[in-house]
């Protein structure tokens, strides 16, 4: 089977990370993007090469969905290592293991620590826990691929400290605009539920505060989704199985076709396959349904299990990200908005890397009172981020006019490129932590970028990679950028390097004044031609 550019692109990634020593490498794929396509592909790789592949995942059914993926895209058969199971003794070189099985001493006691070549931990936000850790120790020679669905900041910090790097990101929003998922409108109905006597566990609130925090609120929210979910394949996604199941008879009282469906069901794939079928309307359940179940004609998604994990948030979501025909966009209904003292997840996070674009976003959305796209909603507060930064920057810069003259402040240089990626920088991996370099800073200089605000050597690196990309493009140099922002010209970082040299010879021409005829603040440079230039 072919696999589409992003994952071809992942899989070339992967090996080039491991063929430069960085032995434990990272895979990030929206739900819904083939992840499962991509490891199974590398695994074949791999086993064409000689080697061993163990893949790790803490659930049955991702178990089973990856020996089933495995044969179906490359032929190769998998042994079993789980409970009574056993790979030993098997010719298969591939092996799907049950993480709550191998981590016990006993099992691995039974495996040479050179048994496997390399481990591709499915789901790998979950990798930080001792029991993974536990097996990643014993075959401490094997090479490593962790594989997860969209990671926040939190994660990646986390998954730093197990992972040497990022081999390859596939975001959502370029899947939805390249066509691979579906498009997203969230529609915010405000909910003020009071979670102050909510604790936290791992990190995020605990299931059963949540559960009692919600139960007074199902008949009001139940109201809500009779306007907006009639006629929609929707799933619900609770905190408990008793307030899934309070829920679904609310539901059917309002006149729904709903049904529910936990752990302990034991028709679960009966009611599942009826739900696909359009037996019901709506699928409640208690987080049952984050992995490794897919319908792909789900059209809307209600959050009804508020979360401080972008990851968790994501997988709700990416229930109902995939294409289907006639599916025209998912529908995200979140009623969890009105909080205190809590930061949630809201859509916003589903796209934006930038917190205070979320922020922003959020509030847009809040206020709208309708389904807006997530891409559209997402440019818009990027936009209004943007002009805010800009205000904030020209108070800025008025203070620092005692800095080196030739030089151009990084913030300036960010904001004028309207870069949010260097702007919003966080180092994930340990060197990226680190503090620059002197060749970095040095060529920095040298390039015309003031090294004195940066951070870490991650910052210098990525800057020195978009001069460096910039220099190829024909965009403008920092010393352009200065000089002519000097003179009141906006975002000349946008400009081609013959348009900002065309308007500084004008200017030099007409004794370093800007000619009469040109307004800066207001100058908009037109598209040239390709020509030549010399940074």
């Amino acid at each position: 089977m072919d696999l589409r550019p992003y994952q071809e692109e992942a899989k070339t990634a992967i090996f080039k990370q491991w063929g430069s020593g960085n032995a434990r490498t990272l895979l990030v794929l929206p739900t819904g993007c083939g992840k499962t396509i991509v490891f199974a592909k590398v695994t074949e790789e791999c086993v064409r090469e000689g080697e061993r592949v163990l893949i790790l995942a803490h659930r049955g059914e991702l178990l089973q969905q990856a020996a089933d993926k495995i044969a179906k895209t490359t032929g190769l058969g998998c042994a079993t290592e789980k409970a009574e199971q056993s790979c030993l003794g098997s010719w298969f070189r591939v092996v799907v293991g049950s993480v709550q099985t191998m981590m016990r001493e006993s099992r691995l006691r039974q495996f040479a620590k050179e048994y496997f070549d390399t481990i591709i931990i499915d789901e790998a936000h979950h990798c930080i826990t001792d029991s993974y850790q536990n097996i990643l120790k014993h075959f401490d020679k094997a090479k490593v691929l962790g594989v997860t669905a969209t990671p926040d900041r939190g994660d990646m910090k986390n998954l730093g400290s197990v992972f040497q790097s990022l081999a390859y990101e596939y975001t959502l929003q370029k899947a939805i605009k390249e066509g691979y998922l579906t498009p997203i409108r969230a529609q915010t109905i405000p909910l003020r539920l009071d979670l102050s006597g909510v604790g936290i566990q791992g990190g995020d609130f605990k299931t059963a505060d949540l559960g009692y925090a919600l139960d007074p609120y199902l008949y009001q929210i139940a109201d809500e989704m009779k306007k907006y979910c009639m006629g929609r394949k929707t799933v619900v996604f609770l905190p408990l199985v008793k307030t899934s199941q309070k829920f679904r008879d609310i539901l059917e009282e309002k006149g729904f076709r709903a049904v529910e469906v936990n752990g302990e069901s034991r028709n679960r794939a009966e009611i599942l396959k009826g739900f696909e079928e359009g037996m019901y309307d709506v699928l409640c359940n208690s987080m049952l349904l984050t992995e490794g179940w897919d319908c792909p004609n789900v059209d809307c998604i209600v959050v009804l299990r508020p979360t401080k994990v972008r990851a968790l948030y994501a997988q709700m979501v990416g229930r109902g990200t995939r294409l289907y025909p006639e599916k025209e966009y998912l529908l995200l209904l979140d009623f969890l908005w009105h909080t205190e003292r809590h930061e949630l997840c809201h859509p916003a996070h589903l796209i934006c890397e930038n917190d205070e674009v979320a922020t922003r976003m959020t509030k847009n959305l809040e206020e709208s009172g309708m389904a807006v796209d997530l891409e559209e909603a997402e440019r818009t507060a990027s936009q209004d981020v943007i002009a805010q930064r800009e205000e904030s920057l020209a108070n800025q810069l008025r203070e620092m006019k005692n800095r080196k003259g030739r030089l151009v402040d990084p913030l300036q240089f960010e904001l004028s490129i309207q870069a949010e990626d260097l702007s919003n920088y966080v180092p994930a991996f340990g060197w990226e932590m680190g503090p620059a370099s002197e060749k970095q800073l040095e060529n920095l200089e040298r390039l015309g970028i003031s090294s004195d605000r940066i951070e870490n050597a991650g910052k210098a690196a990525k800057l020195l990679n978009r001069l460096e990309k910039r220099r190829r493009e024909g965009l403008t140099t920092p010393k352009q950028i200065r000089f002519l922002e000097s003179k009141g010209f906006n975002h000349v970082g946008t400009w081609q390097f013959g348009t900002a040299k065309d308007m500084i010879d004008r200017i030099a021409a007409n004794g370093w004044k800007v000619p009469a005829s040109i307004q800066p603040a207001e100058y908009l440079p037109l598209l040239n031609e390709d020509r030549e230039f010399e940074w």
